[in-house]
């Protein structure tokens, strides 16, 4: 694995770390004194930082996600790409780096082999010859559809430890929060 993978890999991990955050104090407000631990007792009111409780559990899922991204022979950044430009279906290389919280140069290399892939196209923008438009390609959606699936069903072992109710109160939660804190749509 190249450096640059292996460095794209690193701060996904990171970006998604710092996400899944989050949902771990959902979790733990949720489903309450379930998953009570000694070490939360030093704290008035039973409850961690978000962060501190969020980070474990960011661990966990990067770590499950892993295993599907292999057998797909895809990066974490691959999948964050094919992933937001199926949100919006035409973004610049700049939009989408804002979109994705990621520098500009840094996805020049992901991007380099998504293309060659031909899981997108990128193309010079008609009214400014400097700027690239992205596309997904069919061959891209369907790769992250299968990655999607197989990340999905790792992420239902994980949700089957909530009960039924508690898991969709969980997941409502945490699509707020992540509609509020996700960087907008360029």
């Amino acid at each position: 694995m190249s450096w640059p993978v292996m460095l794209s890999v690193v701060i996904e991990t990171y970006l998604l770390c710092i996400l899944y955050v989050y949902a771990y104090d959902l979790i733990q407000l949720i489903i309450g004194n379930c998953y009570h631990s000694a070490t939360m007792t030093a704290f008035p009111d039973d409850r961690r930082d978000l962060a501190a409780m969020f980070v474990p559990l960011a661990r966990a899922l990067v770590a499950r996600e892993e295993p599907a991204l292999l057998a797909h022979d895809i990066s974490m950044w691959g999948y964050v790409v094919l992933t937001a430009l199926a949100e919006q279906p035409v973004r610049t290389q700049a939009a989408l780096a804002q979109a994705i919280n990621a520098d500009k140069s840094r996805i020049i290399g992901v991007l380099d082999d998504l293309q060659q892939r031909e899981l997108i196209k990128r193309q010079p923008d008609a009214a400014d010859r400097r700027v690239h438009l992205l596309s997904l390609t069919p061959a891209g959606d369907r790769l992250r559809r299968s990655v999607e699936a197989a990340i999905r069903r790792s992420e239902e072992e994980v949700l089957a430890t909530l009960p039924a109710g508690d898991r969709e109160a969980f997941l409502r939660s945490l699509k707020s929060l992540y509609e509020c804190y996700r960087v907008p749509a360029s």
